[in-house]
C-alpha cells in the first residue's frame, strides 16, 4: 500500500508542479532505480592509448575480450584517439562550435568502434550505435558482448565549456553513462598506463603512482592531468549505480580479466 501511495503521490506532482520543483525532485529522488543489466560489465578501450598503437597493442586486447566474453558479458566502448584531436584542432581553427566538434568527434570514435567490430566479426560480437541501443540486451543474449563507439550522442546539444570550445563530455563520460544508465556491475577503463598518476609519466619522471583516490580527493588535488576525462568526476558524484571505476593498463596481459574479477590491479576511483 506505501507504494501504492508513493506512486500516486508522486504522480499527482507530475501532473501538479513545474518539472524543477523542489518537492517533485525529492519524491523522484526517493524511488528506487531499476538495473537494466546488472550483471554487465563495461569496458573503455582507449582511442589513443590502445588503438592508435596498431595490432601490437590492439590484438592481444581483442584476444583477452574474446577470452573474457566466456565467462562474462560484455559492452566494449571505444575512443576516439589522435584522429579526433585532430579534428578538434582543424575544426577550433576553423571557428566552429563545441557542438560541431562534437559531431564530428564522435565520427571517430565510431570509426574505431567499426575497426573492433571487424577484428571481432569471427567470434559473433556486433557493433551497435547509440539508435540501436533497444536491442543491447538481444546481443548480449546472442554472444556476450557487443560494443559501441563512446563518444555520447550529445552533437549540437554538447554542453559548452567554461573555457576553449573542446567537448568537456567525451569517450570516458559516454562509456560511464552507458555503464550508469544500465545500472552495469562495473566500469573499467582500458588504457596505456598502470592507472592514475600525480602527473602524465610519459613526460614527468617525478610522477607517483596513486593506488586508490576518491572523487572529493580528486577534485582536492586539482592534479595537472587526469588518467579519465574530469567532467566523469562530477558525474560519479551524483550515480546510482556505478559509485567505483578502476583504470588498468591494456599492454600488460591478463590484467583486464582480473579487473573483470574484481581485482585491484590498476587504480580504483570512488564516489564515497
Amino acid at each position: 500500500m506505501t507504494d501504492v501511495a508513493e506512486s500516486t503521490s508522486l504522480a499527482s506532482l507530475l501532473m501538479s508542479r513545474s518539472l524543477g520543483d523542489p518537492e517533485l525532485q525529492r519524491a523522484t529522488d526517493a524511488t528506487d532505480d531499476y538495473a537494466i543489466l546488472p550483471d554487465v560489465s563495461v569496458l573503455k578501450i582507449g582511442g589513443q592509448s590502445l588503438m592508435d598503437r596498431g595490432r601490437a597493442a590492439v590484438f592481444p586486447v581483442v584476444e583477452e575480450l574474446v577470452e573474457a566474453k566466456r565467462t562474462h558479458r560484455l559492452l566494449i566502448g571505444t575512443g576516439g584517439g589522435t584522429r579526433a584531436r585532430h579534428i578538434y584542432s582543424l575544426a577550433a581553427e576553423l571557428g566552429m562550435p563545441t557542438g560541431v566538434l562534437s559531431e564530428v568527434g564522435s565520427a571517430v570514435a565510431g570509426q574505431n568502434a567499426e575497426m573492433l567490430g571487424y577484428l571481432m566479426a569471427r567470434h559473433g560480437v556486433p557493433v551497435v550505435g547509440p539508435s540501436a541501443f533497444a536491442v543491447l540486451a538481444l546481443r548480449l543474449d546472442e554472444c556476450g558482448a557487443a560494443i559501441f563507439p563512446g563518444m555520447p550522442p550529445y552533437d549540437l546539444w554538447q554542453r559548452v565549456p567554461d573555457e576553449g570550445v573542446i567537448p568537456p563530455y567525451r569517450t570516458d563520460a559516454g562509456c560511464y553513462l552507458v555503464a550508469e544508465s544500465y545500472g552495469c556491475r562495473r566500469m573499467i577503463f582500458v588504457k596505456d598506463e598502470d592507472g592514475l598518476y600525480s602527473a602524465n609519466p610519459k613526460n614527468d619522471v617525478s610522477a607517483t603512482f596513486i593506488p586508490r583516490a576518491t572523487v572529493d580527493e580528486l577534485i582536492a588535488m586539482d592534479l595537472p592531468d587526469l588518467v579519465v576525462e574530469r567532467p566523469l568526476l562530477e558525474l560519479m558524484r551524483h550515480a546510482r549505480h556505478v559509485r567505483q571505476i578502476q583504470v588498468v593498463n591494456g599492454l600488460r596481459p591478463g590484467l583486464i580479466r582480473r579487473a573483470l574479477e574484481d581485482e585491484h590491479v590498476g587504480t580504483i576511483i570512488s564516489a564515497d
